[in-house]
């Protein structure tokens, strides 16, 4: 079975029991912070290393997220550790966030200017993009200077390309199309 179709699995189903629980929000908070905490080379160090055993990693999990996260969650980790699958939880992470936003009808929304927007002008811009797409987004960021200025906004399959650059290889094309 390929790592697609297992994180997917596994996102599936502790998604649906969050859900039955009456705990998705919180269990949604976890994961969030959980695919954060990946981003630290020690944490992924944690769930690769074949030296430390399932039983060492869960003892881990108790200690750092007891108390810290909801108690299903608690379960998931030792599950995806007594099944060998820790390598998969980034992934699996990955496809519980989607199916949360899904559920809850939030899109995806990624901004990318030449510069860090200010707090002021994120919040600004996530609720026009709101008002725009009429739906509730969760806004990303990325810094790109090769656009010169402007923005492009991608919200779902959706593009808005108002960057300095692409205005510039418009004019470009129709300069060489009116020879």
């Amino acid at each position: 079975m390929n790592e697609s179709k297992i994180s997917v699995r596994y996102a599936k189903a502790f998604f649906s029991l969050a859900q039955e629980k009456n705990v998705l929000s919180e269990v949604s908070s976890d994961v969030t912070l959980l695919h954060e905490l990946h981003k630290d080379a020690n944490f992924r160090i944690l769930l690769t290393d074949p030296v430390i055993s399932t039983k060492q990693k869960k003892n881990i999990f108790k200690n750092v997220f007891e108390g810290n996260v909801n108690e299903l969650t608690l379960r998931f980790l030792y599950l995806m550790a007594e099944n060998g699958r820790e390598d998969y939880l980034p992934i699996t992470f990955l496809n519980f966030l989607t199916l949360y936003r899904k559920y809850t009808g939030i899109e995806q929304a990624t901004l990318t200017t030449t510069y860090e927007l200010s707090p002021e002008l994120r919040a600004t811009m996530k609720l026009l993009i709101e008002r725009l797409f009429n739906t509730k987004v969760e806004l990303s960021e990325r810094i790109d200077e090769e656009l010169i200025g402007g923005f492009v906004l991608r919200v779902g399959d959706k593009q808005l390309d108002s960057s300095i650059a692409r205005k510039l290889e418009d004019t470009k094309k129709a300069l060489l199309l009116s020879k």
